[in-house]
């Protein structure tokens, strides 16, 4: 059986997709500007793509339209047919769909995006189950909020692919978080191992609950996020086990991670476990599964914790994930995590109408960190506008190398030696400290314990790399990353995109490289990304504040390989005119919005003064999209 899949695999991807490789340009996954042309034909319901009839609703149809906001991309390629790419985001097509009047109440929910050509064109859905989801399909879902995202994606090797996701909001439209986790399944309607491959992965057959939180206000009771998954590909005993892993949050600070597993495909998984009493204040799990089966899960631990320190730790199962050695600590680094304090201001005429939902949204009190800057609430001491960012932790392995028990991780943290004072309150190395971040690869050796010195995969002298990714299967592996080497006004004292007066500028591109023996030399990095673009337009909270997501996607099969990327480029700069005077951005990060002044009288006659929400949310202020090409 495991011969059997490993040459199945390998003619697919060598036989299959060259026109994948010969791709000229990169694309869009997120058709949203429908019918205005250029991005395909829109949102079809997964219900319509896998049984032919016709299907559709109200967020369906503003999806079509709406010229939305999407991140934190996933993407996974189909191992039976690497023509076949299944994609995925934080989707906020949908948030609109009461009307601009009504303001964004809609949902936020996992994009289904769908290539049969090697990601040269694709077709975009919504993963069934969303608030006003009418379909067939939508009483197999057994998730109970209003939004969902950190979108995460896994094959099996018989035509199933997994989507996991974290949900927030409640549909009740209350600041409750629920914070639960869930896996949603899809296959092939011809059943498992089906001839047709061009249809594996079509079919919802249901959406698993695996641990439910615990419906507290702003993220303060027990609230699970940073979801990872993958699933055993190897052909050996537990082939088709799918393995999930998510940070536990207790709002105290002590957040966890946890592990569960599904033997029977995703429709029923085991009680959660913890992986790591012994350690504090972790996220970003990563799993990754080895050529005989062990299971491992890599994580990021915070110096802000107690004892704990930046570093990279590891949790090994070697009976197929039903229990794991206690975790262990790989290497610490220099973090890159961007920071500021927070200097929150009023709008000179208060807002009456919000333009996104309640839920996930906290104000900082002034003098907090703050990790993302920009207007109004959310402006910070700097004047600085930037996005979330910190330094990321990444694992994979190779399930078709049975001579290795080897784990590949990448992470961004901050070059030796490039620490430098900011002058400001802004900071990567702590406050008022900032330094260059690269992107950092290491190989740890599962067998014995061991791994390489870390070392940059590309030794670029200006500009950051962040939000990095890696993909192994089939002897190649293939790294991928932000890089802002193409900002005009790139300094380690300031935040990516940012010019000394705060204005911003273009500043991000995706690039990638390549290693064919295991990670010891790397390929010359090569641009994916055609246009270089602003990641600090202002589109989230009411408009006033950036947000990139947390995270990019690659994945391959051999020399294969496919990367998708949050991306601006459509964005539409405009005036915010709730800001009188002009503030130190000076209109660069603002986005086109339409807002009116209302007036209301009360009982007493006392009249107020108050803006309206955004009135044209689809004039493109918020068109933040998702685009993918080939990697090397």
């Amino acid at each position: 059986m495991r011969r059997i899949a490993f040459a199945a695999a390998f003619l697919a991807a060598f036989l299959v997709p060259m026109a994948a490789r010969s791709a000229p340009s990169d694309v869009r996954l997120t058709n949203d500007c429908h019918p205005d042309g250029g991005c395909g034909a829109g949102y079809v319901s997964v219900y319509t793509l896998a049984t032919g009839t016709p299907y559709t609703d109200q967020t369906l149809d503003e999806c079509t339209i709406s010229k939305g906001r999407q991140n934190e991309p996933a993407v996974a390629v189909n191992p039976r047919n690497t023509r076949v790419l299944v994609g995925s985001s934080n989707d906020y097509c949908g948030v609109y769909n009461r009307g601009a009047l009504a303001g964004a109440i809609g949902p936020i929910w996992l994009g289904y995006y769908r290539s049969l050509d090697g990601g040269l064109n694709w077709t975009s859905s919504l993963v069934p189950g969303y608030p006003d989801d009418s379909s067939p399909y939508a009483a197999l879902s057994k998730a109970r909020t209003a939004s969902a995202g950190d979108p995460v994606i896994a094959w099996d090797n018989h035509g199933r692919v997994f989507f996991g996701s974290e949900s927030s909001g409640d549909p009740a439209g209350t600041k409750k978080t629920f914070g639960d986790v869930w896996v949603a399944r899809f296959r092939n309607p011809a059943g498992a191992d089906a001839a047709d491959t061009t249809r594996d992965g079509l079919e919802y057959y249901g959406t698993t609950v695996i641990e439910s939180g615990s419906s507290a206000p702003n993220l303060l009771g027990k609230f699970h996020d940073k979801t990872s998954i993958e699933v055993d590909r190897t052909g050996g005993s537990c082939d088709g086990n799918v393995y999930f892993s998510w940070s536990r949050f207790n709002g105290n600070g002590s957040n966890a991670i946890y592990f569960s597993r599904s033997i029977d495909h995703g429709v029923t998984f085991s009680a959660p476990m913890k992986l790591t009493s012994s350690f504090k204040s972790l996220q970003f799990p990563d799993i990754a599964v080895t050529g005989n089966g062990h299971v491992y899960v890599t994580f990021r631990t915070f110096e802000a914790s107690g004892p704990s320190t930046d570093a990279i730790a590891i949790a090994k199962s070697t009976d197929c994930g039903k229990t794991f050695a206690p975790g262990q600590l790989i290497t610490t680094f220099i973090p890159s995590d961007a920071q500021d304090v927070s200097d929150p201001q009023p709008i000179p005429t208060p807002q009456s109408q919000r333009d996104d939902p309640l839920f996930g949204e906290d104000d900082l009190a002034a003098g907090g960190t703050a990790r993302d800057c920009g207007d109004f609430d959310t402006h910070c001491l700097s004047g600085y506008t930037f996005f979330r960012r910190d330094t990321q932790v990444r694992s994979t392995a190779d399930q078709l190398d049975t001579s290795h028990e080897w784990i590949y991780i990448v992470y961004d943290g901050t070059k030796p030696g490039t620490q430098a004072p900011t002058g400001t309150t802004y900071g990567t190395v702590g406050s008022g400290t900032g330094g260059q971040a690269g992107i950092f690869f290491l190989r740890y050796d599962g067998a014995t314990g061991m791994h390489t010195t870390p070392r940059l995969v590309d030794n670029h002298s200006t500009g950051h790399q962040v939000f990095p990714d890696i993909s192994a299967d089939g002897g190649v592996l293939h790294a991928i990353w932000w890089d802002s080497r193409n900002d005009a006004c790139y300094d380690v004292t300031r935040p990516i995109g940012n010019c000394p007066h705060g204005t911003t500028v273009p500043s991000l591109d995706v690039f990638a490289a390549n290693s064919t023996n295991a990670g010891a030399t790397w390929s010359t990095a090569s641009r994916l990304s055609n246009v270089t673009t602003n990641p600090n337009y202002e589109q989230f909270s009411n408009r006033a504040v950036p947000f990139a997501g947390d995270y990019l996607w690659v994945t391959s099969l051999g020399n294969v390989a496919y990367a998708v990327w949050t991306d601006w480029r459509n964005t539409v700069q405009g005036v915010d005119p709730r800001e009188v005077a002009e503030d130190e951005d000076a209109g660069t990060s603002d986005v086109i919005q339409c807002r009116v002044v209302l007036t209301s009288t009360d009982r007493k006659g006392n009249t107020t003064k108050s803006w309206s929400g955004d009135r044209c949310p689809h004039a493109g202020g918020i068109d933040q999209n998702i685009y993918g090409n080939v990697a090397p």
